[in-house]
């Protein structure tokens, strides 16, 4: 979210579910004290390393970085890192504000993880960048960048503070899979097993719905907003990732037309790509959505759109928040609400609704 000013803008927006308008929650909590102890103050009864997990080097895309010693003081500067580390029991100092809408950037789907601990301090990210002040102040003993777009320069500076763990070199900003970001966090934490664990229990149950739907694996799904136009989520997008993990397909030429990105706007001339077996649309106000997707005639005319073959999805709802995360604790949260809307955008009926989820 930081390499260039357009850039970073762009990104701060939709990286963010495109949330337009949304305030900043700034600081929550003041976790950054110590109480003597080297965990600043947090529940006691955090799970430890797995024996023999240190030292640990890992590699990424820029180069490696080595962990001598379990830490305990994790500052997350990868906008949804802090769900892997409650997952794997911890609880970070710090986490990094995205979309504004949950107490410390903890949305509902971890609560239980964090139980009476005490809050993380959310960092407000300015889009130009980690505060590398801040960062420094919480004391943090490793730093995760896994979902994110660390440039080099911002790497060095993070490494001045604490060892940085970033995104492996093959994955585009903001591009890591769930499983990736899960596995490597458990390799930082010295808990690999337990990562391995949870990434099973998810690709579990995502089977499970695939195995249970097999019109999914004859669908194709596509992820939008209507961002000055028309947005599309690419291939390496965790929203999209969930559709494919589901077992639906991604239009053929999606990622080429991204440009190898998260995601981009598209030409009017390229709305074709929107024309799929079911569109998930990313909106600000879920009730007057499909009056305004349909106000377009190049959009309303479409099969999708005449056919109720779209999902609809509030930015600012739990249900939107969770999905953008992507992540091994929100995934099961999302699965309950998506694979019914999918069912019935996909059932070959057009008289089917899809519903809104109950929450």
């Amino acid at each position: 979210m930081y390499r260039t000013t357009r850039r970073s803008r762009l990104t701060a927006t939709l990286a963010a579910v495109l949330v337009l308008g949304a305030a900043a929650c700034g600081g929550s909590g003041d976790s950054g004290s110590d109480d003597g102890d080297g965990t600043g103050g947090r529940a006691g009864d955090q799970a430890q390393a797995e024996p023999g997990a240190f030292p640990v080097t890992i590699e990424h895309r820029f180069g490696s970085t080595t962990i001598e010693e379990e830490p305990q003081r994790i500052m997350t500067v990868g906008l949804s890192d802090q769900d892997a580390v409650l997952a794997l029991g911890k609880v970070p100092v710090g986490t990094t504000e995205w979309l504004g809408l949950h107490d410390a950037a903890i949305g509902p789907w971890a609560q239980e993880e964090i139980g009476d601990a005490e809050l993380p301090t959310m960092l407000e990210d300015p889009g130009t960048g980690p505060q590398l002040e801040e960062i420094t102040l919480l004391n943090p003993d490793l730093i995760l960048a896994l979902y994110a777009g660390l440039t080099q320069e911002q790497y060095e500076s993070l490494s001045q503070i604490a060892p940085v763990v970033a995104a492996p070199e093959e994955y585009v900003d903001w591009g890591i899979p769930w499983q990736e970001q899960t596995l490597i966090t458990g390799q930082a934490l010295g808990r690999p097993e337990a990562a391995r664990d949870l990434v099973t229990e998810v690709e579990d149950r995502l089977a499970t719905e695939m195995e249970a739907h097999a019109e999914f694996q004859e669908a194709t799904g596509i992820v939008a907003s209507p961002y000055e136009g028309y947005w599309v989520f690419g291939p390496q997008d965790p929203r999209s990732r969930l559709l494919t993990n589901l077992g639906l397909t991604t239009p053929e030429g999606l990622d080429e037309a991204v440009g190898g990105e998260f995601g981009a706007n598209i030409s009017r001339e390229r709305t074709d790509l929107l024309d799929q077996s079911v569109a998930v649309w990313f909106v600000p106000d879920p009730e007057t959505a499909v009056d305004e997707l349909h106000g377009d005639p190049l959009y309303g005319g479409l099969a999708v759109a005449q056919e109720g073959r779209e999902i609809i999805v509030g930015e600012t709802t739990d249900y939107g928040a969770a999905f953008t995360f992507g992540t091994v604790l929100s995934l099961p949260y999302v699965i309950d609400r998506l694979v019914p809307q999918l069912e019935a955008a996909v059932d070959g009926d057009p008289a089917t609704a899809v519903a809104q989820p109950a929450d």
